[in-house]
This record gives structure tokens, C-alpha cells and sequence, in this order.
């Protein structure tokens, strides 16, 4: 399967995410308080913030830090930040989006096109890949909470689309607009997800050779590894021979 799940597994397996706790914890603390800034800081009436949360639990973020994040948002000295989404083509013509929150759109544009420049891609206006993906909801079990068939009967019942059942887990897709009401539905069965966002599907799989792949893992990573970006998509598909090289 080509998308984020591909290349989010290869970088878990590398260790990334161990050796930059820090980074990424200051990450999953900035969405907490945006989304509680921007609706109710309660996460039962607040999709956006319970989805913040659920992604903060699932890299072991300690309680303390969640509740300091939400808090954070309610003082009259929270920072404003801006979410603004890139969009490029990286070497090879893949396609990517980024999802960004900065407090200086000049900075960060800047940094984001020399990272792009320097791989031999190159930053694009806003609209100009994200045709080739759509915006839907995601809600992500870990494979021990039922079989293939169990989550696919309970998506169906819940009002999903697809499912995609691995050695990993459990990816049900939604449409957008119907995340919440799956989630709920898949959790009433299961338990708490061990996430539940919106995310860009990739429609179509680009295949790349393994020169290409391996700059475009190298691209994506010095994007995630900037402060300021909170996510990256990607189309292409890398061949099993360099998934299993760089997870090596």
C-alpha cells in the first residue's frame, strides 16, 4: 500500500521517533493546544482535540504534558500560530503535502522550499498536487483487537469505506465529514483507536526506483525532522528491496 503508512513504518523501525521524543512531543503539544484554542478545551466535545490527544497517548506523551498543552491554550498569553499546507513535487515528479503550524510563514516557506531545492524537487502552489489525493478520515487499531473480517463488518455497520488489515494493524477510511460518527461506532465495539484523524490519501501509487526512493525517504524526513511541520503525504511507492534496506 503506497501513503504515509508505508514510510511511517520504515521511520518507526529506523528509531526516529525515539531518538527525537523531544522534538516530536513539542509537536503533539502544539496541535493539543491549537485544537483546544480553537474549540472546547473539553475532548468530548471537541473531535479535533481528542484526535490530538489519541496521537499524543500513542507516543507514550505523559499525562502531565497533555493537560499542560490544553491549559496552555486557555491563558491569555498562548501563542497564535498559522496552519498552512504546502504542496511540491520531489525528485522523480512525487507528488507532497505538508501540513504546517508556524508562527512566521516567511521562515518557514523559505526553509520548506530550500529543503525541496536542495533534493532536486521543487515547492508548487497550493492546489497544485492535492487533486491527486483525497481528504478522508482514518481510524487505526492494533491488530489484536479483532480480525480482518470483524473490523471489516464493523466498518461497514459504522459507515466506512475501505479497510486495509496488515501484520500492523487495522486502517479503516472514512469520508471527512464522517469521522467522528465512525469512530464513535468503531469504539463502542472495540475501545478507544489508536488514532482517529484526517489525513490526504495518495489515489494513485507513483513507483519509484531505489536512487529516487531513497531521496525522496531522505526529503520527507528533513521535512518531518522542521519544528514547524506537523505532517507530510506522499504518492509514490517504494520497492520492497529498499523498504526492507531502510529498515534494516
Amino acid at each position: 500500500m503506497a501513503g504515509h503508512s508505508q514510510f511511517k513504518n520504515i521511520m518507526h523501525r529506523k528509531g526516529r521517533v525515539d531518538a527525537q521524543r523531544s522534538k516530536l512531543f513539542s509537536k503533539l503539544a502544539r496541535e493539543i493546544t491549537v485544537a483546544a484554542k480553537m474549540g472546547m478545551p473539553d475532548p468530548a466535545m471537541n473531535p479535533r482535540l481528542r484526535a490530538a490527544i489519541l496521537a499524543a497517548k500513542a507516543q507514550s506523551m505523559p499525562k502531565d504534558n497533555i493537560e499542560r498543552a490544553i491549559k496552555k491554550s486557555q491563558g491569555g498569553d498562548a501563542e497564535s500560530y498559522d496552519e498552512i499546507r504546502y504542496e511540491g513535487y520531489g525528485p522523480g515528479g512525487a507528488a507532497l503535502i505538508i501540513e504546517a503550524m508556524t508562527d512566521n510563514r516567511n521562515r518557514t516557506a523559505s526553509d520548506i522550499r530550500s529543503f525541496f531545492t536542495k533534493s532536486g524537487g521543487n515547492l508548487a502552489e497550493t492546489g497544485a498536487v492535492a487533486f491527486m489525493f483525497d481528504r478522508v478520515g482514518i481510524v487505526e487499531y492494533a491488530p489484536d483487537v479483532g480480525d480482518a473480517d470483524a473490523m471489516l463488518e464493523a466498518a461497514i455497520e459504522a459507515g466506512a469505506d475501505d479497510v486495509v488489515s496488515s501484520e500492523a494493524g487495522h486502517e479503516v477510511y472514512c469520508a471527512d465529514t464522517a469521522l467522528g460518527e465512525v469512530t464513535k461506532a468503531l469504539e463502542e465495539r472495540f475501545g478507544e483507536a489508536r488514532r482517529s484523524a484526517l489525513i490526504w490519501k495518495a489515489q494513485t501509487a507513483v513507483a519509484v526506483d531505489d536512487e529516487t526512493g531513497e531521496k525522496l525517504m531522505k526529503l520527507m524526513e528533513t521535512l518531518e525532522d522542521h519544528d514547524d511541520v506537523q505532517n507530510v503525504y506522499a504518492n509514490f511507492e517504494l520497492s520492497e528491496a529498499l523498504m526492507e534496506k531502510l529498515s534494516a
